[in-house]
């Protein structure tokens, strides 16, 4: 790895210094590794390999047009890499986070009755009684009654980072006296 990354070096100092063959070689040696990373970074991210080429393209474009911006006294894959890098979450944001599920998968769960509660509305009041009354109130109104965080800070005239705060306690501690029981 180190022999090839020090001969990328070479070649891109020379193609700066205007050696159009040294380019061209330090493109065709560089592609096969950009392109088995952009398939990496894509499976990775749960997203279908087929976008690979197009990333590619995107990174030797933006190579190509920086490629003044490089300090030669530097090794030249890290800055190759980072570039790599970011085209890759530039493609994946351009994308979004797309999960696509065929419904029919899951036509039986979904005719079903609602689920029966997992803990009766009486076991949870007392396990909310044991907490500090604001808290327990933060608890009652965003787990219990579904209010939002904006509505029960308004509610409870808190600020939506004290209610935020007062929820992450409040869940903390519940959790804890939970798992003692």
């Amino acid at each position: 790895m180190r022999g090839r990354e020090d001969e990328w070096t070479d070649l891109m100092r020379s193609a700066n210094a205007g050696d159009s063959t040294a380019y061209h070689r330090l493109l065709k040696s560089v592609t096969p590794v950009l392109r088995a990373a952009a398939r990496r970074g894509l499976a990775r991210a749960g997203q279908s390999i087929d976008q690979a080429e197009d990333i590619v393209q995107d990174i030797l474009l933006a190579v190509h047009l920086k490629r003044h911006t490089w300090d030669a006294n530097a090794p030249f894959a890290p800055w190759l890499f980072a570039i790599a890098r970011n085209k890759l979450i530039d493609s994946l944001r351009r994308r979004g986070r797309r999960v696509f599920v065929d419904i029919d998968d899951f036509a039986e769960t979904l005719a079903g009755e609602p689920p029966a509660e997992t803990v009766p509305a009486g076991e949870v009041a007392t396990h909310l009684e044991g907490l500090p009354p604001r808290q327990r109130d933060v608890l009652q109104s965003i787990a219990v009654d579904s209010t939002s965080i904006k509505e029960t800070a308004a509610k409870l005239s808190m600020s939506e980072g004290a209610v935020r705060v007062a929820l992450h306690r409040g869940l903390t501690s519940l959790a804890a006296r939970l798992r003692k029981e």
